[in-house]
């Protein structure tokens, strides 16, 4: 090899090993840097007849795109987790733990251990201001557990309208590098600093959304959600919501925009599409999807529980239950009939009959909504318009066909069996109105009222239904806060040694059952209660303790995935400095050997011109 061709190589030496240590250089500084990718220099080696070098080739940037595409997706499932996991920490901490103190079974106890006592001294003035108070404080608790998921809801709200803002931002910044990518004149090192700053754009974006990246071979990046919606592909996509103001339970979503009482959140593709992301079920994944399903669902379904806690407790103290009387009609059919005129909408009859040794249960409502279904119990649930009760038995016979139902005279039902050596027996007909004061000579009282001091009865008819938002609103009857003899005296100027009003109370409270939801369309995918009101209020925290620690259970193992990629990425992608030095040690050694060639050279050159 001539002395020209050893020069050449160690000048080319000198050069890769001078640019490997500026890329080193800024591996080092950048070790700490969130999101950097360790950078390289490619090294071309060329050989030929007469000489050999070496040429840098750009830089290569540590890059594993089946690993990146992972983490994208577990960024989103983990900030949807965490968003739920945090609020329902939020809500278990105001519901607290089944037996601990304020949580609603231990109010209840306390409610109902003041009625025993009331039962057993109702001529005692302390004992009766007791009751008042467990009623008051167990009322106020439901006041404050729906005030709670409100504010909850209300905050979701808030931070949707927040991320829309920071998703619209950064699907902007990652349009402009995108179109920054394009230019051909840019050095590798910018480049480089580029591809950080679009994997660090698209993480950011998956946190809020959920994204399927397309790395392209130019450096671009195209986002679509994986529902197929694109977000960013030769232009950008974006995101508005409009809010609905403040929020009440009867505040809710439904399949009818127009009909939607909750912020309204939708995408405009750059063609000019607009898709309502809540509505079309767009939303998988990030922070939105969790927040929204918050918004819309979970917390709905704990106001619904503390709904039908609140209508329970109601129902139970101002409920009047009166039992058929024996009829008979031709053919031997025997049944019962029972005065409905008094029903208010919302109350309703309990019909039992036999049908072939079987019982059949059949709850009918006093409403017009047209509603026939089985309940959770198994009870059948027919509505009809009992206000006119030729009409009702009408419809019921065209519903109960195996039985003689009619109306005799105003205002009663009469249903009978199908006579002698039939297969049906009628074994029950009662009717449950509801007591609007509490002195009118019945047993039962509105101790808990609804706005303006009026009686709770389930109005179906009313749009929204009476029980939706009802645990806001339920309050003490405040007749019987200012005089607390009316829980002793059903009549004006009764005994107050008489025991029969909170005994009976005790019994209804002990033996009334109730079955969450109304219709069909509201039971659909909700957690059905079905039982007394001390049974539901145990089966509403049973349930609300096992979605909170799910939630929890969910939002710790996601973290814990996503901790374990983003370690797998630090390996990959990040600056091990220890690596680092010993490639320092590495390229100075090769410096100085190329160093020592081209003084050796010169050395050699300079001898033989001096020579010559």
């Amino acid at each position: 090899m001539g002395l020209v061709s050893s020069l050449s190589n160690a000048v080319s030496g000198l050069r890769t090993s001078q640019d490997s240590i500026t890329i080193l250089s800024r591996n080092v500084s950048n070790s700490g840097t969130p999101g950097y990718h360790r950078q390289s220099l490619n090294i071309i080696d060329y050989s030929s007849v007469n000489s050999t070098y070496a040429r840098s080739a750009g830089v290569d940037r540590a890059f594993n795109l089946s690993l990146q595409t992972y983490y994208n997706r577990q960024v989103s499932d983990t900030s949807m987790s965490n968003v739920m996991g945090d609020y329902l920490n939020k809500l278990q901490g105001y519901l607290g733990k089944p037996g601990t103190a304020g949580s609603l079974d231990t109010m209840f106890g306390s409610f109902k251990n003041s009625l025993q006592a009331l039962a057993t001294s109702p001529d005692d003035y302390s004992t009766r201001a007791n009751v008042v108070s467990e009623a008051q404080a167990f009322a106020q608790q439901l006041n404050t557990l729906s005030g709670v998921i409100q504010q909850l809801r209300q905050e979701s709200e808030t931070r949707i309208a927040n991320d829309v803002s920071e998703v619209n931002a950064m699907l902007i910044s990652l349009d402009e590098v995108n179109a920054r990518m394009l230019d051909l004149g840019m050095t590798d090192t910018a480049r480089a600093q580029l591809y950080d700053q679009r994997d660090r754009l698209v993480a950011s974006v998956a946190e809020i959304i959920d994204v399927q990246a397309e790395y392209r071979s130019d450096g671009t990046v195209a986002l679509m959600t994986r529902s197929g919606v694109g977000l960013l592909d030769n232009g950008f996509s974006t995101f508005k919501f409009t809010s609905a103001g403040a929020l009440s339970p009867t505040s809710q979503t439904n399949i009818d925009p127009d009909a939607s009482k909750v912020g309204k959140l939708t995408l405009t593709t750059p063609s000019g599409l607009t898709i309502d992301l809540v509505q079309q079920g767009v939303l998988q994944g990030g922070e939105l999807a969790g927040l929204v399903q918050l918004r819309d669902k979970i917390l709905v379904e704990a106001q619904t529980q503390l709904d039908e806690i609140a209508g329970g407790i109601a129902s139970v103290f101002n409920t009047i239950t009166t039992a058929g009387t024996a009829a008979t009609g031709g053919g031997g059919a025997e049944g019962l009939s029972a005065d409905i005129s008094h029903l208010k909408p919302g109350n309703d009859v309990l019909l039992t009959y036999s049908q072939n040794g079987a019982e059949q249960r059949v709850r009918i409502v006093n409403s017009t909504n047209g509603q026939d279904f089985i309940d959770a119990s198994g009870q059948r649930v027919i509505s009809v318009d009992l206000s006119d009760a030729t009409a009702a038995a009408a419809t019921l016979q065209g519903k109960l066909p195996g039985l003689a139902i009619t109306s005799p005279s105003a205002g009663v039902l009469q249903v009978l069996d199908d006579g002698t050596g039939g297969t049906r027996d009628v074994t029950g007909l009662t009717t449950r109105g509801s007591a609007t004061g509490t002195q009118q000579g019945e047993l039962a009282m509105a101790l808990f009222v609804d706005q303006g001091n009026s009686a709770f009865t389930d109005n179906l008819d009313t749009n929204p239904p009476q029980i939706l938002g009802f645990a806001a609103r339920i309050s003490i009857n405040p007749a019987v806060v200012s005089d607390n003899r009316l829980l002793v005296q059903f009549d004006v100027g009764g005994t107050l040694g008489d025991a029969s009003r909170p005994e009976y109370l005790l019994d209804q409270l002990r033996s009334m059952s109730f079955v969450s939801g109304t219709t069909p369309a509201a039971n659909e995918g909700r957690f059905q209660l079905n039982g007394t009101v001390e049974q539901i209020i145990e089966q509403v925290l049973n349930y609300q303790g096992t979605t909170i620690g799910t939630a929890l259970t969910a939002r710790d193992s996601r973290q814990l995935t996503l901790d374990t990629i983003s370690t797998q990425m630090e390996s990959e992608y990040g600056v091990n400095i220890d690596e680092e030095m010993a490639r320092l040690t590495e390229l100075q050694s090769a410096y100085a050997a190329n160093a020592r060639v081209v003084s050796v050279v010169k050395e050699l050159l300079d001898t033989l011109f001096s020579s010559t």
